[in-house]
């Protein structure tokens, strides 16, 4: 008993911060703060592509996964910032009910994978040719570029887009990622 006690003073012990915001936003640099996940980074992840269903012959749903290929834990916020070809003026536009946990973001262990599914057409509206796709990490603050445009391999040669792009928010499980996108 008298150890719990010890800990829950110890973990008290940083609230004494008049404001108490920095402990709380993850601003606090004690190295005794285990809880304190960096934001992933280029450098952390692998990136991929694949047609949903594989055996589709038209790419219209696409599976972004990134795979955290560093040695720590690191946290995805929000979603990818996706642009389809290399004349694209804005990015892709959110499914605002696919953020499973709002507010929160996905942490990936070593080796473990996150998910965003990519809806490359909604329909025949201005329909182009896209050979690319960029994409980039947002920081904690929803709306801001974290990282510089990642080179995504494409899953074939040319996608046909249109004005009908959506793209979900990260998470850890494909399925609930594709289950947003599979049926527009």
């Amino acid at each position: 008993m008298p150890s719990a006690t010890s800990s829950a003073k110890s973990s008290e012990t940083p609230s004494p911060n008049p404001a108490g915001t920095s402990a709380a936003t993850g601003g606090n640099s004690d190295s005794a703060d285990k809880s304190t996940i960096a934001a992933c980074t280029q450098a952390d992840l692998g990136v991929s592509a694949t047609k949903e269903p594989a055996d589709s012959k038209e790419a219209r749903h696409l599976l972004i996964t990134v795979q955290n290929a560093g040695d720590k834990k690191c946290n995805l916020y929000h979603y990818p910032h996706v642009r389809l070809g290399a004349d694209a003026r804005t990015t892709v536009p959110v499914i605002k009910e696919s953020d499973s946990d709002p507010g929160k973001p996905v942490t990936i262990a070593p080796g473990e994978e996150a998910h965003a599914a990519l809806l490359v057409s909604g329909g025949a509206r201005d329909e182009y040719e896209a050979k690319s796709i960029t994409l980039r990490l947002q920081g904690s603050k929803p709306g801001s570029d974290a990282s510089k445009p990642i080179d995504v391999p494409m899953p074939v040669n040319t996608l046909y887009a249109d004005d009908g792009q959506l793209v979900t928010y990260w998470t850890t499980a494909s399925g609930m990622a594709l289950d947003f996108i599979m049926s527009k």
